[in-house]
């Protein structure tokens, strides 16, 4: 399963809820999976290609290569 390698953001798990008639009257298991990319990143002069989170990326929290 795959992370992102600066906040450790991964697969999450629970509850669909369906609402009927005012009641919770189904629930279907889901998934929300991060909005990882690969990116090459400059590591003390060796370039590597690691996964990335978009909002990590958005913050500026890595340096491209």
């Amino acid at each position: 399963m795959a992370k992102c390698a600066i906040c450790d953001k991964k697969t999450q798990y629970g509850n669909q809820l369906s609402i009927t008639r005012s009641h919770i009257s189904k629930r279907n298991s889901r998934t929300v999976k991060p909005n990882l990319r690969t990116v090459k990143v400059n590591d003390n002069g060796t370039i590597k290609r690691i996964h990335v989170c978009a909002k990590c990326l958005r913050d500026g929290k890595v340096k491209r290569a």
